[in-house]
């Protein structure tokens, strides 16, 4: 049923509406701020209507029936996947609503769509969550240069025609600029959760009564380096013996079996433990036992400017970080993080090694995770940012005197666990493998 509120239409292409832990939040703040909004994303869960958690967020899913691993597939799936959200936004559009449209890449080829809704006076803003042509570089390794070239012209095409741009962060705000967008038309919304989703205590003293986890958190993929983390065990296993410590990597993804394989061949199942994909009650747990955690990421261009959402996770907990020495990264973390020049994974074992036999650091790293967390990386301090963008491009919708919250109480209850029953598995790697093209960031 339609209401008076100003309606926004979101678009995503590479994840289930449920599972997108940054557009579950958008939607929360918007409906807390006297808007209604709509999603048309990938089909996840099938007996779904409405957003988990949200007053009425309608979902509007499409079925994806293939998964690109190559060019020729990613096109079939992502020329499908333009064709689903373009006529479901028409219907928005003729059915009087989507007063505006928000788009979230990858991939960066709804610009079309974009000139048609402006000529039709609708504003367009596109919610950058990834360096496409970075992403294709870091995983092939060596870039076709036609290939390469077209998705920077998709990219700035996505930029240009944006009514304005929601940047994760301000070297994704430099590029837009680069790429001849005004800054004022830019606006930083780092991603990262809420204080609703972090159960309490947070992390204030190192778990005792067990050994000591090395956590990763994330996304299994070809450009994730979790590899790194698991030969950074091997070596760990010589400086510091087979006990009293073990690294946990929670996740699932395309590379899952290699490293599974990896583990085994080198004989480190008793000091490695795959968990698998969990859930946000399950991720909170994980990473409030957790001694330190590792961001295995390489010094790539992609990786310099990305801010790591597992990286936010690990400081709302208070969890030391130890991570290569990338710009995003050091400007989010700072001083709870211990940095390493290249990555190697000798690099990453000594520095673990020296930070668990420093318990005093870990206390201090600790205290400035949490508050640099609660200061200025929350979902909080982000909303405010994010809803201002449509209270100023829907001015003239918004009633006098409506709503000013950006974040309604518990808005945590957004992020959501997989489906339960015989669909768990499939979903759980469907949504890895779709993840794993968003890179986590």
């Amino acid at each position: 049923m339609r209401t008076s509120r100003p309606q926004i239409t979101i678009l995503v292409a590479n994840l289930p509406a449920e599972r997108d832990r940054r557009v579950i939040r958008e939607c929360l703040s918007l409906e807390a701020s006297g808007f209604d909004v709509a999603v048309i994303a990938p089909r996840g869960d099938k007996t779904l209507r409405v957003l988990p958690g949200s007053r009425n967020t309608r979902l509007r899913p499409y079925p994806i029936f293939v998964y690109g691993h190559g060019v020729l597939s990613y096109a079939v799936e992502f020329g499908w996947s333009f064709l689903c959200i373009a006529v479901r936004l028409m219907a928005e559009v003729f059915s009087g609503r989507a007063h505006a449209v928000q788009v979230c890449n990858p991939p960066d080829v709804y610009w079309p769509l974009a000139l048609l809704l402006r000529a039709l006076g609708r504003p367009w803003v596109f919610d950058h969550h990834d360096l496409c042509p970075e992403v294709y570089a870091s995983r092939v390794g060596a870039p076709n240069k036609w290939a390469f070239q077209l998705l920077r012209a998709f990219e700035w095409l996505t930029l240009r025609t944006a009514t304005e741009v929601v940047a994760t962060n301000e070297s994704f705000k430099d590029n837009a600029v680069r790429r001849g967008v005004a800054p004022e038309r830019v606006t930083v919304v780092r991603n990262g959760p809420t204080r609703g989703e972090i159960a309490e205590p947070c992390g204030a003293t190192d778990p005792a009564g067990s050994d000591h986890r090395v956590v990763y958190l994330g996304v299994f993929g070809p450009q994730d380096n979790v590899e790194g983390a698991v030969l950074a065990a091997e070596e760990l296993t010589r400086l510091r013996g087979r006990t009293g410590w073990r690294m946990v990597l929670a996740g699932d993804g395309e590379s899952m079996p290699a490293l599974t394989r990896l583990a085994a061949d080198r004989g480190l199942t008793d000091v490695v433990e795959f968990t698998g994909w969990l859930d946000g009650a399950a991720v909170d747990e994980l990473l409030r036992t957790a001694t330190i955690a590792i961001q295995p990421d390489l010094p790539t261009r992609m990786n310099q400017l990305s801010t790591m959402a597992k990286t936010v996770e690990y400081l709302g907990r208070g969890v030391p970080v130890v991570a290569v020495d990338l710009l995003e990264t050091r400007r989010s973390v700072g001083e709870a993080g211990v940095y390493v020049p290249t990555g190697a994974p000798e690099e990453f074992a000594a520095a673990i090694d020296e930070l668990l036999d420093d318990p005093a650091r870990r206390a201090q790293m600790r205290a400035t995770g949490l508050a640099r967390f609660q200061e200025s990386l929350a979902w909080e301090h982000q909303a405010d940012a994010y809803v201002a963008v449509w209270q100023r491009l829907l001015a003239k919708r918004l009633p006098h005197g409506g709503p000013t919250s950006a974040l309604p109480a518990g808005v945590g209850a957004g992020v959501v666990a997989p489906p339960a029953g015989d669909d768990a598995l499939a979903h759980r790697h469907a949504t890895a493998e779709s993840e794993a093209r968003a890179t986590a960031r």
